[in-house]
């Protein structure tokens, strides 16, 4: 049976939560993470590299054997830029404190679920997801929601989470007592536009009131290889659509363009590349601001790649500017629990979408419909089939 029957044939699957009484709801933030300190970088290069749904490097079984030259190779210059924004990446904090402060929020807005519990799943750096499975388990949670940190769906970034999630929870939760729905994309989410156009606003103030409305605003995201692309990843659509609602929500009062930072070796991959587009436009503008549109906090690709690399060895970094990350944003976060809480009352496990992004994505050992994971699969339990 090919994937495309196969994955009709589970049509009949859940697509609601089901009413099993349950002890709360954890909300499981899920994102790929960064080495806290500095000895962990070997560990979250080769783990990145090992991963074929992010980086396929063409070798078949072969990729964790290629994936550690690569990382000896690259270690002792990644843990120089570590040490150069303070000696880890600060993504842990800010996704345990958005993760806490959403699930505050929650507990007022949606008692009937509460209480709220806040978890982080890592896909390469601690917590890794099976770690935080496994506590899931400890504490005895029946309901979790896998909240993807990644607002544009690739399949490379959350369909690899949610692939490591069915992995480990074969091993580790074979009687599914756990009850999983996911939060698997949301470009355009107000909160999420409201927190970029908020930080926008702020950072154009910086400027000379004479000039404020001719500096570019430059949409900077984490770029992918084109064989992804080609694929027919959603992932460049969608990156477009959250740049294209915020200037909706700026009133498209300057200029902009969407751009990809971030490429590794020698495959072609999605451009235009940052760097090199801000080094073609910088002399003859009279200002830039560049906004990691697809991060939702600071880490090693806005501290060091834009910040030190890119802005701080720039001949005209007086005219370059990056917009704050979300962090601590209260709007954000109010935005964050507001999308949970969206959720919760849908009843749905999962976008339309995600059955069409399982449908065409490539992988090791991954479900064919997320109805697989995602729903009740308990013992026993009583399934309520699709509408």
């Amino acid at each position: 049976m090919n994937r495309l029957s196969r994955s009709r044939a589970f049509s009949s699957f859940p697509v609601r939560l089901d009413k099993r009484k349950h002890n709360g709801t954890a909300v499981v933030f899920m994102n790929m993470g960064g080495p806290s300190t500095v000895p962990e970088v070997y560990d979250f290069l080769y783990k990145l590299f090992a991963d074929g749904d992010l980086i396929n490097l063409g070798v078949g079984k072969f990729q964790r054997f290629l994936a550690k030259f690569i990382a000896t190779r690259r270690t002792p210059m990644i843990e120089k830029y570590y040490k150069a924004i303070g000696g880890g990446s600060p993504i842990l904090k800010w996704s345990k404190y958005q993760a806490e402060e959403a699930c505050k929020i929650l507990d007022k807005t949606n008692p009937e679920t509460a209480p709220h519990k806040p978890y982080v799943a890592f896909r390469y750096a601690r917590p890794y997801t099976e770690e935080t499975l496994q506590k899931l388990l400890d504490d005895k949670v029946t309901r979790a929601i896998a909240f993807s940190q990644y607002p544009q769906f690739s399949y490379s970034t959350t369909g690899s989470s949610i692939n490591e999630l069915w992995r480990k929870t074969q091993l580790l939760d074979p009687n599914r007592t756990i009850e999983w729905s996911t939060i698997d994309r949301w470009p355009t989410h107000p909160g999420l536009i409201k927190a970029f156009a908020t930080n926008i606003k702020e950072k154009l103030l910086e400027f000379p009131e004479e000039i404020r409305n001719e500096v570019k605003i430059l949409f900077s995201a984490h770029s992918l290889p084109m064989d992804v692309i080609n694929n027919g990843d959603a992932y460049p659509a969608e990156v477009s659509a959250t740049s294209y609602a915020v200037m909706k929500e700026l009133n498209f009062a300057n200029p902009y363009r969407v751009i990809y930072q971030s490429q590794v070796g020698p495959k072609p991959w999605l451009g235009a590349q940052t760097a090199k587009f801000v080094e073609k436009i910088e002399e003859q503008s009279k200002g830039i601001i560049l906004v990691p549109i697809a991060f939702t906090s600071d880490h090693i690709e806005t501290l060091h790649e834009i910040d030190i690399e890119l802005i701080g060895e720039s001949e005209h970094k007086d005219k370059i500017k990056r917009c704050d990350s979300l962090n601590g944003s209260q709007i954000f976060i109010e935005g964050l629990a507001k999308l949970v809480s969206e959720h919760i009352n849908s009843g749905k496990l999962y976008s339309n979408q995600l059955p069409f992004d399982c449908e065409i994505g490539v992988g090791r050992d991954v479900f064919d419909h997320p109805s697989q994971l995602f729903g009740d699969h308990f013992e026993g339990s009583e399934v309520k089939n699709k509408d």
